[in-house]
């Protein structure tokens, strides 16, 4: 199958290790990769703000970057929860009949990376090795939007070495949510010190998601806080072979 990759602006921009990651799970397990030049934002930013007249031309040119792709693989649930939950209403209110069609028919090709690993290929065990205690953390889109549910933990179980631990409560916010964290500081650095109490209650050495956005935000806690745990992108775990590749030297 060929491949189109999205790897997001904040990835693009801030963890271009995902993005590597992604491409050398889906190569090994045989398929190629397009990876569109002219792609940018998914506009998620610019309306989760209130800016939708705004965004629409950030999602008329996604639609237009990736109409044809056979499928599109995105290491974010949080864009992907954006495509899915909010372009069909951006092309209504546009009521431009033909953007409305290309988005019904470019919708059901988009998917999130774990899920577009389990769901569309079938495929749990994508040959890794990763001899560290990992912990996981469930992303609210990825948990409330997406509806991931075990997907994540499919693949994880699989990986050779690994030492997967549950991570209490889970199901709780890490307190990040884009803007939020900065329009609401106080809020989120409490639900963050609620998050970061669990992630060091399981013992793990590194700390995983589907979303870096939450990564960044747990990290930079466990960080200040020279706990030596790390975080690495899901990804970076499936990608890894040798066992060192994502956890040592990550986001430091």
């Amino acid at each position: 199958m060929k491949v189109s990759l999205f790897i997001t602006c904040y990835n693009d921009t801030l963890f271009p290790e995902t993005g590597q990651a992604v491409v050398r799970v889906l190569e090994r397990l045989g398929h190629s990769i397009d990876f569109p030049q002219d792609q940018t934002c998914c506009g998620q930013m610019h309306w989760n703000t209130g800016y939708h007249r705004e965004a629409l031309p950030i999602i008329r040119h996604f639609v237009s970057t990736f109409g044809d792709a056979e499928a599109v693989c995105i290491p974010s649930s949080s864009c992907v929860a954006m495509i899915r939950d909010h372009y069909l209403k951006a092309a209504i209110a546009s009521r431009d009949q033909a953007f409305i069609a290309e988005v019904e028919s470019l919708v059901p090709r988009v998917y999130e990376f774990s899920e577009f690993l389990v769901n569309k290929l079938g495929v749990t065990d994508v040959g890794a090795t990763y001899p560290h205690r990992v912990t996981y953390h469930a992303s609210c889109h990825s948990l409330r939007s997406l509806h991931l549910d075990d997907i994540p933990f499919r693949l994880l179980r699989k990986v050779r070495g690994i030492q997967l631990v549950d991570l209490p409560e889970v199901e709780q916010c890490c307190g990040f949510g884009g803007t939020f964290a900065i329009k609401n500081a106080d809020v989120s650095s409490a639900m963050l010190a609620d998050k970061v109490r669990q992630v060091l209650n399981t013992g793990a050495e590194v700390c995983t998601a589907v979303d870096n956005s939450c990564l960044m935000h747990i990290y930079g806690s466990l960080h200040r806080q020279r706990t030596y745990v790390k975080a690495a992108h899901i990804a970076e775990i499936l990608a890894s072979q040798s066992g060192i590749e994502a956890a040592l030297g990550r986001l430091r």
